[in-house]
């Protein structure tokens, strides 16, 4: 796991690099400098992107990490890049004409509870074309086990971008609506900029002649298309579809919830840049021990690392939201069933790389239609019903389900599974942390109180996990360190 942890720690330092760029745009620059409609009006195009960038990049950054590691000769790696190159636009391209040619009708139902959207339909598509190739040429580099430059693109870029843009806003050098035209040209960038990187790793000679497993190839980007990103589409649905059912600004709300729940997945996020091009080495190499190493070992860390940021996040949530004007403070419940999600989900470690990576992939399509409509009719009933609770309920409900459904699915074919006994030694350490930090505060104010209580439950956290020996990286780590 050496090369996992090197570039793993790194990219955990960017994501939380970026996380804090992004909580000052989320928790104080959006919210001041933008209104709450055009602050709902960003998210909302942002998040029905996401949920067309699975199809417009049609799967292939997937598809380039599953098979490229397959390939021994230069001509045949030729070949194959220049092939999945040209995939997206055989969907991209129908998608752009026939969104030009309905445009009025999509842009009026999409704007029928908040006419604010009509105006900028258009942006969804540009944003989302703009990413998928992004993806697809950080996948080119992440195979080639060049992950970092990719990942300050990918989670630090767009932050950093949106904070000078916001600035700009706030000192009226820019309008609000080229706010939006100036944001949408930064993802341009961004992918440009990737693409030379990408390049700069492995530089093809372009070709238009097919891979020998092209029908392979293809059968697979068409099978990963949805079921690759099932984890973005759940809580993107939930942003699409409050607008529909909510004054825009809810969208706001629940977007800052998403945000600080989500804070505990960066680890997760870090490791798996690497972690996906190894697993499918392994498999690839049918190196089933490599492949069950990898699954335990990444579980056990990374329920251990995304473990204490659950608990700092959750046990100082309250004054968190002392912070914010009281119209956020609805979503506190928001926070703590959209972290324990994630908590969830990082404790399978790479589950889902070893199921896209190996031969059993085609589960995740009806894994992923499955989840994508017990989503869509939960947040039917429970958005009406507890209003932005609701979508965070039926996103955890969802998760937590078909997440066990993934390990399963795992046992039974693979005769692996992520969990030890240390898993639930772990499991007790956190819920015993959780019911006797949560219910009480120090007499601080809230920053001073947050900063004071994270010190204390880091410093007794470490102490147990190293004490009771929950996993040999870790140790290895804070003995190194500490």
């Amino acid at each position: 796991m050496g090369i996992v942890f090197k570039q793993s720690l790194k990219n955990t330092i960017i994501i939380y690099v970026s996380f804090a760029f992004g909580g000052v745009n989320a928790l104080f620059l959006y919210s001041n400098i933008l209104e709450g409609k055009y602050y709902g009006l960003v998210t909302f195009l942002l998040s029905t992107a996401n949920l067309i960038l699975p199809i417009t990049a049609f799967g292939v950054q997937y598809t380039i990490v599953k098979f490229f590691s397959s390939y021994i000769t230069k001509k045949e790696k030729d070949a194959f890049l220049s092939s999945v190159l040209l995939l997206p636009l055989f969907v991209a391209v129908p998608i752009g004409f026939f969104g030009n040619l309905f445009y009025e009708k999509i842009s009026v139902f999409l704007s029928l509870k908040n006419t604010i959207i009509k105006d900028y339909t258009y942006i969804i598509y540009l944003i989302a074309i703009a990413t998928a190739y992004f993806e697809i040429f950080y996948a080119w580099s992440k195979v080639h086990l060049q992950s970092v430059f990719g990942n300050v693109l990918k989670e630090l870029w767009n932050r950093v971008m949106v904070m000078i843009l916001l600035f700009l806003v706030f000192f009226d050098v820019i309008s609000k609506p080229q706010f939006i035209y100036l944001l949408t040209a930064t993802y341009f960038m961004r992918t440009i900029i990737m693409m030379w990187y990408a390049m700069k790793q492995y530089l093809p000679k372009f070709t238009f002649s097919l891979p020998d497993n092209f029908i392979e190839i293809l059968k697979y980007s068409i099978y990963i298309i949805l079921a690759g990103s099932t984890g973005a589409f759940l809580l993107d649905i939930d942003k699409f579809m409050i607008p529909q059912k909510k004054a825009i600004e809810m969208v706001a709300y629940y977007s800052v919830g998403v945000y600080i729940g989500s804070v505990i997945e960066a680890p997760g996020r870090a490791m798996a840049q690497i972690l996906q091009p190894l697993t499918a080495k392994a498999i690839n190499e049918q190196n089933h021990q490599e492949v069950a190493s990898l699954y335990k070992r990444s579980s056990i860390n990374l329920l251990l690392i995304c473990g204490l940021f659950f608990l700092l996040i959750n046990l100082n949530i309250s004054e968190m939201y002392k912070l914010l004007d009281k119209e956020y403070a609805g979503g506190i419940l928001v926070v703590l069933m959209i972290s324990f999600a994630k908590l969830f989900t990082m404790s399978l470690g790479n589950n889902g790389a070893i199921i896209s990576t190996s031969k059993y992939y085609k589960i995740l399509l009806p894994y992923g239609i499955s989840m994508a409509f017990s989503v869509y009719y939960l947040n039917l009933w429970l958005i009406d019903a507890i209003g932005i609770n609701g979508a965070s309920l039926s996103t955890l409900l969802v998760i937590i389900v078909f997440n066990i459904l993934k390990v399963w699915y795992v046992k039974s074919k693979l005769a692996m599974i992520p969990f030890t006994k240390k898993t639930i030694q772990l499991v007790l350490i956190l819920g015993v942390f959780f019911m006797a930090f949560y219910f009480w505060n120090f007499p601080f104010h809230p920053i001073i109180n947050i900063i004071t209580k994270s010190i204390l439950i880091i410093g007794l956290y470490i102490f147990v996990i190293k004490k009771m020996q929950i996993s040999d990286e870790i140790n290895m780590l804070i003995s190194k360190y500490i």
